[in-house]
């Protein structure tokens, strides 16, 4: 049977996250099309489902995701690259929450797909690698203008043009992780206790604020305070808002 036949995107649904896994340990879950379509396919599935509130990618052990299959790449054009993007990219694109808990290799694309999340973890075995150089081939589906924006100018440029690999210290060091852990089970604890944080809240309110951040983070102090005004001033009349501050003033005159 060959390794494609075993290739496959396992989604569970614990507490309201999704955790999203690449299975093809065999090929340390490259994002070969087949990969690829199946990731983009259940990232759209949880940011659909009502009962979902975030989301945490992560891979089969032992690797996250170990870049693009280069058999595809080497005969790969236009259309076939962007279909090997698709995957990350409906993770970028998803208005939920995504954490990637990066359980061993991070390479190339799976860099990527890393980087397209909102927040990464680290557990013992987390390698950053982008391998781009070394493999004679030009960065794509946006890696260069994440990373930039992940550990900043210095930082890419160490990684991208001077090859320099990360481990999970050096990663959480730089900043290109939020936190590392001692060992797996620490790692999948921890990101189902961040993640569940955020699924915990008003799902359009947990949306909402993602979308803005989106817009903000290029816009003046003055430009970010007028749309944030207009989309605060909608929650101040929610209903989910209404009921926390209840539950907040009960308690606090109870004390």
């Amino acid at each position: 049977m060959s390794d494609e036949a075993h290739a496959e995107v396992r989604t569970e649904i614990i507490d309201r996250v999704a955790v999203v896994t690449l299975s093809n340990p065999q090929r340390r879950n490259a994002l070969n099309l087949d990969l690829s379509r199946k990731l983009g396919d259940a990232v759209r599935a949880a940011a659909a489902d009502e009962g979902v509130g975030a989301i945490v990618v992560t891979g089969e052990a032992p690797a996250f995701c170990a870049g693009g299959d280069l058999a595809e790449l080497a005969e790969a054009d236009h259309a076939v690259l962007r279909e090997v993007y698709s995957g990350f990219l409906a993770v970028a694109e998803c208005p939920l929450p995504t954490l990637a808990a990066v359980n061993g290799a991070a390479v190339g694309a799976g860099l990527n797909l890393a980087l397209a999340c909102d927040v990464r973890l680290a557990g013992p075995r987390a390698r950053f690698d982008t391998r781009f150089a070394q493999l004679g081939l030009h960065p794509g589906g946006g890696y260069t203008w994440m990373v930039q924006r992940a550990i900043g100018a210095q930082g890419a440029a160490a990684m991208t043009l001077f090859c320099d690999v990360l481990d999970a210290a050096e990663a959480e060091r730089v900043g290109l992780v939020w936190r590392r852990y001692d060992s797996d089970e620490a790692l999948r604890a921890g990101a189902l206790e961040l993640a569940g944080r955020a699924a915990s809240a008003d799902r359009a309110l947990i949306a909402s604020t993602k979308a803005t951040m989106r817009v903000t983070k290029d816009l003046t102090h003055a430009q970010a305070t007028e749309v944030e005004v207009r989309a605060q001033a909608v929650t101040v009349n929610s209903d989910d808002f209404r009921k926390r501050l209840e539950d907040l003033q009960s308690k606090i005159s109870k004390r």
